[in-house]
């Protein structure tokens, strides 16, 4: 018997239309949460430190009701280079159908090149629940109360 955990086996399908010329997000492992952002650019983009863009993907998603895109930075990018996400996590709504497109900024102290085809980004798709806020005078209390911003200390 493996001791591997189980591959999960609940997927919802989304419609997609793909303008470019790359293969469809695909998840890298069984068990990666993330689906590869591919950069669809017709020459290199030369990203400077400092600068942001929005980098296209020819993705275009129909997320089911009750559910979000979440475009985020992809960890080697933001180690190696200082580029990530700049409003990460960017948010897809369910009845948004424009393209799919990275707002990448670079952080980082040289230049970097985006290639066709570059893996710039990943996409989470996750359920959310709507709210309703009720107005009130006062909330319940808590141990921590107003506590915020570190108020916990370092460590």
């Amino acid at each position: 018997m493996s001791k591997e955990a189980a591959v999960p086996t609940l997927e919802t399908a989304v419609r997609v239309i793909n303008k470019g010329r790359h293969p469809l997000p695909a998840y890298a492992t069984p068990h990666s949460a993330g689906l590869d952002l591919r950069a669809l650019v017709d020459a290199p983009v030369v990203l400077e430190p400092g600068e942001s863009r929005l980098i296209p993907t020819g993705l275009y998603l129909e997320l089911p009701e009750g559910m979000e895109g979440q475009v985020r930075p992809r960890s080697g990018l933001a180690f190696k280079h200082g580029v990530t996400v700049l409003n990460a996590p960017g948010t897809i709504d369910a009845d948004y159908r424009g393209e799919v497109g990275v707002l990448l900024i670079n952080h980082g102290r040289a230049p970097f090149v985006i290639a066709d085809g570059e893996r710039v980004a990943q996409l989470v798709v996750a359920r959310y629940e709507r709210i309703r806020f009720v107005e009130n005078t006062d909330l319940r209390t808590t141990e921590r109360g107003t506590g915020g911003f570190g108020h916990t200390g370092k460590q």
